[in-house]
């Protein structure tokens, strides 16, 4: 069994056997019943990306593509806007438009207000092994000044080491709350394709990546769904995310991005009803 799949069956039952259900939870469902979700604190992954160790699960499929153009929405184009970002083709976003269809003062609003991803890009090239190398979009100063969802994928710590010749970058994906069947794996794939697009920019390999997240949760109508992936054989092959090519950062496309060892990975066929 492949790393991705070990954790995914290890996590869910650690949710399912000793998790914690919330009280007066914010999000509902799209019929305004309250979203309950059962949790864990304080979960740990870590991948060798130079070892082919993807954090992709073979037990339900994951929009790696369409995680990939939010990644560029964010950090590329640093916008917030709904319409940016339908015209890339990212649809999930919607149900967060808080009105003049923005998410509000959120991710790439705030990547271009403190000019993070340049300022990260300049600070690895100029000073590769230093350890201020952090993006953090959990500012509360715009947090303040618009409704929106805040921030789950808030922050990654960016280091490098070198490996005789080479220059390995390892990178710390925190998240502060993760809904583990609708959008944790989007979520992982995704980061691993920002730390790609990063050593493409600056001719470095890539290293370890690991995700903390500090609150792990099911809710209450994906069990179904849960019981679905449990009595599901994982597939022994290991998924991979590629970039071709060495290219500035702003030049990256997700059509650069290769997915191999995913085409007979299946969708669930329970229903999960996203929690707004």
């Amino acid at each position: 069994m492949i790393k991705a799949d070990k954790f995914f069956t290890e996590n869910i039952n650690e949710i399912l056997q000793n998790g914690y259900w919330d009280e007066n939870s914010r999000p509902k469902y799209a019929d305004g019943v309250e979203a309950k979700s059962k949790f864990i604190t304080q979960v740990f992954e870590k991948y060798d990306i130079s070892k082919n160790e993807f954090p992709i699960t073979t037990l339900r499929n994951t929009a790696i593509k369409t995680g990939i153009k939010e990644i560029l929405w964010i950090y590329q184009q640093q916008s917030n806007s709904l319409d940016v970002a339908r015209e890339m083709g990212i649809n999930w976003w919607d149900e967060w438009d808080i009105g003049n269809t923005t998410i509000g003062h959120r991710y790439g609003y705030t990547v271009n207000k403190y000019n993070l991803m340049n300022e990260l890009l300049k600070g690895l090239a100029n000073n590769p092994f230093g350890r201020r190398h952090i993006l953090n979009l959990y500012q509360y100063a715009d947090l303040s000044e618009t409704n929106g969802l805040y921030p789950c994928a808030y922050e990654t710590l960016w280091s490098a080491r070198k490996v005789d010749d080479d220059i390995y970058l390892d990178v710390t994906l925190v998240q502060r709350s993760s809904d583990y069947l609708m959008a944790n794996y989007i979520n992982k794939t995704q980061y691993v394709a920002l730390m790609l697009m990063v050593c493409s920019h600056l001719g470095y390999k890539p290293g370890i990546f690991c995700h903390f997240v500090q609150n792990l949760h099911i809710y209450d109508r994906h069990f179904e769904a849960v019981n679905e992936l449990l009595a599901k054989e994982p597939l022994e092959v290991q998924p991979i995310i590629k970039l071709v090519g060495n290219k500035p950062f702003n030049e990256v496309t997700v059509d650069d991005f290769i997915i191999e060892n995913t085409d007979k990975i299946s969708k669930i066929k329970s229903k999960l009803e996203l929690a707004i």
